[in-house]
């Protein structure tokens, strides 16, 4: 079989020839079967990659999963309401938890650090390298994206969903799938930009009165565009429903490099 010829467009990837840029082993890792001893390092590599993000956010508190795009600036109306969104949900006692990137991502944690609540960063090692913003006090870095998105999933009580592109969607329904599959609990999930969200709000719609997906699916969001409605609802969900109250904060004991 002869394989295409790769254009000089195509061999660009970050502004830099792909040529000069070994291809990193994650990337190597999903090109199907490769060598036995490759394949065990990088099983390796994934359980230390798991292992450091479980100690890292072991005593980060019921946190708030804040989702959205890395490309809207500040002058952005989308991160004027991120900023605060992060603000009330670090007001109500949450930890603010995103991906630690710009954008959305930002203006969350920097609506909590506005209001001297905690942020945190669980940051995806990129090609061209994208830094955690200044406005967390601790992050994680991961190099693949399935373990980064399983710690923004494990230490929430409800997510917040704000408009974003191809990753913010992997989210979302990532999200709605382990819900509606029961492999994770009912938490809150809310999309916040009505106009922006409604044409995916039809397709489901559509989804449900074909019965692909269930009605009660569609009722879970919470769909709106007031900041401080969209977390009163949250916080208010988060208290009947698992309990979480404003109380003493539980004892508690190093032992395996927790943060």
């Amino acid at each position: 079989m002869t394989l295409p010829t790769t254009t000089e467009a195509e061999r660009i990837q970050w502004g830099r020839p792909t040529e000069t840029i070994p291809p990193p082993a994650a990337t190597r890792f999903l090109r199907g079967p490769q060598s036995r001893r490759f394949e065990l390092r990088r099983t390796f590599s994934i359980f230390r990659e798991l292992i450091r993000g479980f100690r890292k956010l072991h005593f980060v508190g019921p946190c708030v999963t804040v989702f959205g795009s890395a490309r809207f600036d500040e002058n952005h109306r989308y991160y004027d309401q991120a900023r605060l969104i992060g603000k009330y949900l670090a007001e109500s006692g949450f930890t603010v938890m995103t991906g630690g990137g710009p954008g959305i991502m930002e203006a969350a944690n920097r609506g909590a650090k506005d209001v001297n609540g905690r942020s945190i960063g669980c940051n995806i090692v990129l090609p061209m390298e994208q830094q955690p913003n200044p406005y967390v006090d601790m992050w994680v870095d991961f190099e693949h994206f399935f373990v980064r998105k399983l710690m923004l999933i494990k230490y929430s009580y409800a997510f917040i969903v704000c408009p974003g592109g191809f990753g913010t969607l992997d989210e979302l329904f990532e999200v709605a799938t382990l819900i509606q599959t029961g492999k994770v609990q009912d938490f809150p999930v809310a999309l916040v930009g009505t106009d922006y969200w409604a044409p995916l709000i039809e397709m489901l719609k559509k989804m449900a009165a074909e019965r692909t997906i269930d009605s009660m699916d569609l009722d879970r969001l919470i769909i709106g565009d007031d900041p401080g409605d969209i977390v009163s609802k949250v916080t208010d969900i988060g208290m009947k429903r698992f309990g979480l109250t404003y109380g003493p904060q539980i004892k508690r004991n190093w032992w395996l490099g927790e943060w």
